[in-house]
């Protein structure tokens, strides 16, 4: 196998031509498992793109909170893309082998859109805290407008940001081993194969991930502090019960993407004194869940979402009959 070698400020950069994925490869009936994602990839893509397509299609959705909802959905289907059908690949086709180029996309996509997903969450809980907490003034400041830019600002900063963290292996030298023990082209296993020490740019590493998962939480935590301290100054039960219930489908979303992540993180922790492959599955299954949940999730809880879906179930049930 050759190695790519390039010029960097004077100094031997080597590329290979590729990378090796080999997670999950010692567990028993894994093929079950892989049957099982490519179910959640399908029912990901027909969900969120019927979220999608209700949204840009029902006028009566055509509001911030939609707007941002619609997002969500563009950006699950990116983030099941990224990794669901690579794994699906290297196990029916016994194909595990991942070009250096081919690898960073993927890792970039990965990254960006779950980085995406951890700033529409943020945004949504923002939706919340106008209508909830300046109820007389919701119309004007969280307009279609401003919610655009909000969603045009993250994405702007999340894919620069994230090419950036990216771009940082291509200053690295891999000329020892080519095997990345993870289920996708992973951040942290490429770079500890990197045989060249770059200290500072794993910091930077470091300090973006921290700013991309604990930012939109924190701005999250303090949102609902806010609603509940609103919430709490009603004088009427029946109004706190209301002003709560539309928060629903928003806690539910967090709770599946943040507190079921850290939860299966701290526990994958200690599966690898079992079987080293075990936090590899409990880590994918964590990824590729959120983005097959939540068109569920709003979908059950919105009525307008609910009632589209339901008329063109009917109206495909009359057209093949």
């Amino acid at each position: 196998m050759s190695f790519l070698r390039t010029v960097l400020n004077d100094s031997v950069i080597i590329h290979p031509p590729g990378f090796y994925i080999t997670g999950l490869q010692t567990l028993p009936y894994i093929s079950v498992y892989i049957i099982f994602l490519a179910f959640v990839y399908m029912v990901t893509v027909l969900s969120n793109s019927l979220v999608i397509y209700v949204s840009v299609f029902n006028h009566c959705l055509h509001t911030p909170k939609f707007l941002a909802v619609g997002n969500l959905a563009v950006i699950d289907i990116f983030l099941s893309t990224s990794i669901i059908p690579s794994m699906i690949k290297i196990f029916l086709i016994k194909d595990n082998f991942v070009p250096f180029n081919l690898c960073l996309a993927q890792m970039y996509v990965y990254y960006a859109f779950g980085t995406l997903e951890s700033f529409v969450l943020a945004i949504l809980a923002y939706d919340r805290l106008i209508a909830i907490c300046f109820p007389l003034r919701q119309n004007s400041i969280n307009t279609l407008q401003s919610m655009s830019f909000i969603i045009g600002l993250t994405w702007c900063f999340t894919l620069g940001i994230i090419a950036f963290a990216v771009g940082l292996l291509t200053r690295l030298s891999f000329c020892n081993s080519l095997t990345v023990f993870s289920y996708f082209c992973d951040y942290t296993p490429v770079y500890r194969l990197a045989c060249n020490d770059y200290t500072m740019q794993w910091a930077v590493a470091n300090s973006l991930s921290f700013l991309i998962l604990v930012v939109p939480f924190t701005l999250i935590c303090l949102s609902y502090v806010s609603i509940l301290v609103t919430v709490f100054r009603m004088k009427s039960l029946d109004s706190r019960v209301k002003a709560l219930s539309t928060c629903t489908e928003h806690i539910i979303l967090v709770t599946v993407f943040y507190i079921a992540l850290i939860t299966i993180y701290n526990i994958a922790l200690y599966l690898h004194f079992i079987n080293e492959d075990l936090p590899l599955l409990s880590l994918s299954l964590a990824s590729c869940s959120p983005p097959c949940l939540n068109p569920i999730v709003y979908s059950l809880k919105t009525k307008e979402i609910r009632n589209r879906a339901l008329a063109l179930v009917r109206k495909t049930k009359i057209g093949t009959t």
